[in-house]
């Protein structure tokens, strides 16, 4: 197996060094000091689980790499439509593409049955610029549950799980799917094969949905907004709202949120990968999370008020920051 990590960040560097210490061919695909960092020592994993380094093939050229198997797309989704260029050169007939993003991924409607078979996204897919970059039949979706950053170039702190969930957008079992998952699993990683990934992107998405924007605002940790009254309030009725909207597309998230707090609250002092964009004054991910939803339940008329008005305030923030860069 041969795969090209793009966008070898806290997530995508942690996940090539696992393929990696399996035996897999890993090409990671990243730059600046962190590819350099790479380049001379490896990738140095820092781990509750046991530290380890591996030394994958790494550079910011896909051409260096030639066609791939599999490419683990570690990119914020904002910067999907733009990666086509990226792409291309990693791509034979049947390379797959596993995007491990947060929020309603692009294929959201692809090969799913029903009244919104075949819809696009506006808010996510702008025009079909990210589906004519990520071809959908190549698309298997990928949903997080890990959390991860970049301590300093090279080295990558991993705070807690281990999970990534993937599964086809038709829901089918497909070797493309279990062979990623066995050489994963054969790295350290869960990697269970979904035949209903959507309800495990919803489950993630009530905690994105709610925390990230809320921690950016705020500039609160994970645990900090759980332990203020008024926030865990505000997280509860966001997270309502964003039950109904899955409901209506056809999916029960199937926990319940006293339950995906409790999750939270395991965290800790953990910053969201919104706030850490923030810090570090890049655009916030916000399309896919708070965007997407609204659009849902513009397109199936549920009532999300609270959504509405953190999409507001969020969007605002990051008009701000797109000014100021």
């Amino acid at each position: 197996m041969k795969v090209a990590v793009l966008g070898a960040g806290a997530i995508g560097a942690y996940v090539g060094a696992a393929l990696h210490r399996a035996g897999v061919e890993v090409h990671l695909i990243a730059r600046g000091a962190h590819l350099e960092a790479i380049r001379r020592a490896g990738v140095r994993v820092l781990s509750p689980r046991g530290d380890f380094v591996a030394h994958p093939h790494a550079t910011d050229d896909p051409n260096q790499v030639g066609t791939v198997d599999h490419i683990f797309l570690g990119l914020k989704a904002n910067s999907y439509a733009a990666a086509g260029p990226m792409i291309r050169p990693l791509l034979h007939e049947t390379t797959s593409i596993i995007a491990a993003q947060n929020g309603i991924p692009w294929w959201y409607f692809h090969g799913l049955k029903g009244p919104y078979e075949g819809y696009r996204i506006e808010s996510v897919d702008p025009g079909g610029t990210v589906t004519a970059a990520l071809p959908l039949h190549r698309a298997i979706g990928c949903v997080v549950y890990a959390a991860t950053e970049i301590e300093e170039p090279g080295v990558i702190r991993h705070l807690e799980g281990t999970r990534f969930s993937i599964g086809e957008p038709n829901g089918k079992l497909t070797e493309r799917c279990t062979s990623f998952s066995e050489a994963a699993i054969a790295g350290g990683l869960k990697c269970p094969v979904e035949t209903d990934l959507r309800r495990d992107i919803w489950i993630k998405l009530m905690g994105n949905i709610s925390f990230n924007p809320i921690s950016a605002l705020a500039r609160a940790t994970m645990a900090g907004i759980c332990r203020h009254d008024g926030a865990r309030e505000l997280v509860v009725a966001m997270m309502q709202e964003t039950v109904e909207v899955a409901r209506r597309v056809g999916c029960d998230p199937g926990i319940s949120i006293e339950r995906r707090l409790r999750g939270a609250e395991k965290a800790g002092e953990h910053k969201t990968s919104t706030l850490q964009d923030l810090e570090k004054g890049k655009p916030l991910e916000l399309d896919v999370l708070l965007s997407a939803v609204v659009e849902l339940a513009d397109l199936t008329g549920a009532e999300v008020p609270t959504l509405r008005a953190i999409h507001a305030v969020s969007d605002l923030l990051n008009e701000n920051l797109a000014r100021a860069v």
